[in-house]
C-alpha cells in the first residue's frame, strides 16, 4: 500500500512539475513575443577576462543596434535582413547572418519554446530570478543561449552565450526601458568613408 502511495504521489508531482515548466515556458513565450522595442544600457563580460560596456537598441522584428562604448571600437546593426559588425579602429565591416547568431532568437516576434526548433536544455527559478538554457535543433555550429529574467515584474535582465572559441559571453542589461518610439534609420548601418591624406578642403 505504500509502495502505491509512493507511485501516486510521484505521478502527482510530476505532473504538478511539468504544468508548472509549461506555463513557465508559455509566460517567457509572451513575454519576449510581446517586446515591441527594447533599450537598455549593457555590460558585457568573457570569461577571458574581456569586459566592454555600451547602449543596446533592439525593435521587433530583427533590428537590434549595439553601440560600444570606448575604448572598445566596435558597432554592432542588425536591419533585419543581415547583421554587420564594424570594428572602427581597424575599418573592418563583416556581415553575418542572423541564423550565426544565438541571441537573435530574441528579436523575433514569433517565438516557440515547443521542443521543435527551440527545446530547453536547462531551467532553473527562485523567488527572484528565472534562468533558461535553450538550444537549436539544427543548430550547426550554433550554441545554446541562456536568458536571464527578474520575475516581479518579469523583465530581460541578462543572456550568455558560449562563442565558437568556447569563450562564454555573457551580457547583462540595466535601467532598460520597453516599447518607447525607436527611428528606423539607427538600425540602418552606413560605412563610414576617411579622406585619403593628401585631400584638402577647398575654402
Amino acid at each position: 500500500m505504500k509502495k502505491i502511495f509512493a507511485i501516486l504521489l510521484g505521478v502527482m508531482f510530476w505532473s504538478n512539475a511539468h504544468a508548472q515548466s509549461s506555463e513557465n515556458l508559455r509566460k517567457i513565450e509572451t513575454y519576449l513575443n510581446n517586446i515591441k522595442s527594447l533599450q537598455a544600457t549593457f555590460v558585457q563580460m568573457a570569461s577571458n577576462g574581456a569586459t566592454a560596456e555600451g547602449r543596446l537598441f533592439i525593435k521587433k522584428p530583427n533590428k537590434i543596434r549595439m553601440e560600444y562604448a570606448a575604448p572598445v571600437n566596435v558597432l554592432i546593426v542588425g536591419d533585419g535582413n543581415f547583421i554587420v559588425y564594424n570594428d572602427t579602429e581597424l575599418e573592418q565591416v563583416t556581415h553575418i547572418d542572423y541564423d550565426d547568431i544565438p541571441a537573435s532568437l530574441i528579436l523575433g516576434d514569433d517565438i516557440k519554446i515547443d521542443g521543435k526548433k527551440i527545446k530547453v536544455v536547462d531551467f532553473y527559478q527562485d523567488s527572484g530570478s528565472t534562468s533558461i538554457t535553450l538550444d537549436y535543433a539544427d543548430k550547426g555550429d550554433l550554441g545554446p543561449i541562456t536568458l536571464v529574467f527578474s520575475n516581479n515584474p518579469m523583465e530581460l535582465k541578462q543572456w550568455k552565450i558560449v562563442d565558437p572559441q568556447s569563450v562564454e559571453v555573457s551580457v547583462s542589461l540595466y535601467d532598460a526601458q520597453k516599447d518607447q518610439p525607436l527611428d528606423d534609420k539607427i538600425f540602418k548601418f552606413k560605412e563610414q568613408k576617411k579622406a585619403s591624406k593628401g585631400y584638402k578642403k577647398k575654402r
